[in-house]
């Protein structure tokens, strides 16, 4: 019996909800009679994924706004403010926006939403599609611990959640928003390598990504530290040293340090334009 106290309402279909609601489905950790889906005009894509899921779906324009306790915002960061606009004067300071939305802070939520407004950012990264996302949250200054408890529960549908500070945003999504590019990057490289030595591409690719999938269940599943496990399959003078020995010579750790600081950085100036952008908007 699901513990899932809460009804959730989806504001927008598009890929991202849609692994949400797979992840929610899979799970069966929450009822599908507690999960709407909505959306402007699309009635083709409500109907797909009502049949698909099971889900309750309605047009915006009948959606029953008291009945829902959490509302994903999952729309085009695009139509943001049209959104909370409309929501403004819809919602009391009990119910709860939680957006998925690249780059929109709790504090925009805040400010144009009524006083008082529970608000949650949330991050998933591209993995949530197979339900591995790594998937961080921030709550806004109002919102209630019980409502970060059944954000967390909510996202685990689709992977692993991180409560965080929202400063913090910006080196996670160096870390787990571009890093399954970097990952896919390694793959090609071990893909040609394989390849170069006599393997066929899907033969190598399934070594390798069976390799990498092998050693991060080890690192969540131990106490070691990431170096202490090197270390430990590291003999001297062995193959894996010599491969090791090559990695840093070639940059190796250095060149994943600076990927994952230069996307921070990206992140964080792409944060600030989008303050900047408000702050105009306001203004005039």
């Amino acid at each position: 019996m699901s513990l899932f106290n809460k009804t959730i309402a989806f504001l927008g279909a598009g890929s991202m909800a849609e692994a949400m609601i797979s992840g929610i489905v899979e799970a069966e950790t929450i009822p599908v009679n507690q999960v709407i889906v909505t959306n402007r005009s699309n009635q083709d894509r409500l109907n797909h994924i009502q049949t698909k899921y099971g889900v309750r779906t309605t047009p915006l324009q009948q959606l029953n706004y008291d009945e829902v306790d959490i509302f994903i915002l999952a729309m085009k960061p695009k139509d943001i403010d049209r959104v909370l606009d409309s929501l403004k004067d819809k919602l009391n300071a009990d119910q709860v926006l939680l957006s998925v939305l690249a780059g929109i802070s709790t504090s925009h939520m805040e400010e144009n939403m009524n006083d008082g407004q529970q608000v949650i950012r949330a991050m998933p990264n591209t993995s949530s599609m197979v339900g591995e996302s790594a998937t961080a949250i921030s709550p806004g200054q109002y919102t209630g611990i019980d409502n970060v408890v059944a954000a967390k529960e909510l996202l685990k549908c689709i992977g692993n959640v991180f409560v965080i500070d929202e400063e913090q945003m910006d080196i996670f999504t160096g870390i787990a928003g571009s890093g399954p590019a970097y990952f896919y990057y390694l793959m090609e490289h071990i893909e040609k390598a394989g390849q170069e030595g006599g393997l066929d591409r899907d033969t190598a690719r399934e070594i390798g990504a069976q390799t990498i999938l092998g050693a991060a269940r080890m690192l969540q599943e131990q106490d070691d530290t990431s170096a202490e496990l090197r270390e430990k399959v590291t003999s001297p003078n062995g193959t894996t040293a010599a491969g090791l020995d090559a990695l840093n010579k070639h940059g190796g750790g250095n060149a994943i340090a600076q990927a994952v600081k230069g996307a921070a950085a990206r992140s964080n100036e792409m944060s600030k334009a989008s303050r900047v952008k408000e702050k105009e908007l306001v203004t005039k």
